[in-house]
């Protein structure tokens, strides 16, 4: 596996008091090529671990795959140019099962992406709705708001690598009952981290994701809900604000989705039946 993390000398400079030589940690930003049995898929720019999760986790979150059975190896090999000789863990080669189609021909146009924006240039809301196999699960879930409020900090705990380089995303699945962490994964982008928490679920056995809350570091966007939609994830919460088109994405395919989820506070912007218990609802009417 390849660093995680980078030190680099930098000029620190404190106003009015002082100027400094130090070394300072950087979060690895690396790209990787996803590969299916051998033909080039997708490049994503994504810090170095856990790339196997990544792979899995994009290809169930792109309508590729349906469950970890359906993947039979993921193998790293030979970079670009390496001839095969030097393994860059760059380059990840998945071959899928015998019954699994192959991704279109077409396909590799669609995904190239970054850390910042994910993939760029491809899905609509019709596309998504068309390739969910699992639809979002636990129509009848109730989550007290208290345990949505916690998760961010519970998630910023375990935030490792942040940490050291505070130039990460981390996404984290938590028992909706109990609130319980059940796996986090940091990444430069998003997307990634969300990935590579899917690839866990998927190569466990878990999904489709029932009784669960996705709880991300960053802001909610049309993609991760996507995401969430395709592993069947009930309740998606974010610390920022959530997209227009997240928001309708939501609305559409049953997710609840909340953002500005920071100390007391916190906002339902699809489906709140979920979180609101009677006594807010009774309340509110």
């Amino acid at each position: 596996m390849g660093r995680i993390t980078h030190s680099r000398p930098i000029t620190r400079i404190r106003l009015g008091q002082s100027v400094s030589r130090r070394p300072d940690a950087l979060a690895v930003e690396e790209p990787l090529e996803i590969r299916v049995s051998g033909t080039p898929l997708a490049v994503t720019m994504r810090t170095p671990g856990h790339d196997v999760e990544l792979a899995i986790g994009f290809l169930l979150s792109e309508g590729l795959i349906r469950h970890g059975d359906d993947v039979v190896s993921a193998i790293h090999c030979g970079g670009p140019g390496t001839g095969g000789e030097q393994n860059t863990y760059n380059v990840l080669d998945v071959a899928t099962a015998p019954h699994v189609p192959a991704p279109s021909p077409s396909a590799e146009r669609n995904f190239y992406t970054t850390s910042s924006c994910g993939v760029c240039g491809k899905a609509s809301i019709d596309a998504v709705r068309t390739v969910s196999h699992f639809g979002v699960a636990d129509p009848e879930l109730r989550i007290p708001p208290e345990l949505i409020a916690s998760l961010p900090e519970t998630l910023r705990e375990h935030q490792a690598v942040f940490e050291k380089t505070g130039g990460l995303h981390a996404a984290g699945l938590f028992d909706a009952a109990t609130g319980e962490l059940l796996v986090l994964r940091e990444d430069v982008g998003r997307h990634n981290a969300v990935d590579k928490v899917l690839g866990w679920a998927a190569a466990h056995g878990r999904l489709p994701l029932r009784g669960t809350v996705l709880q991300v570091s960053g802001r909610a966007s049309f993609e991760l809900v996507q995401k969430a939609v395709m592993a069947g994830v009930p309740v998606l919460s974010a610390v920022s604000a959530p997209s227009s088109l997240a928001v309708e994405l939501a609305q559409e395919t049953g997710l609840t989705l909340l953002g500005f989820v920071r100390g007391i506070t916190l906002n339902v912007y699809a489906h709140p039946q979920r979180v609101l218990p009677p006594r807010l609802e009774d309340a509110a009417g």
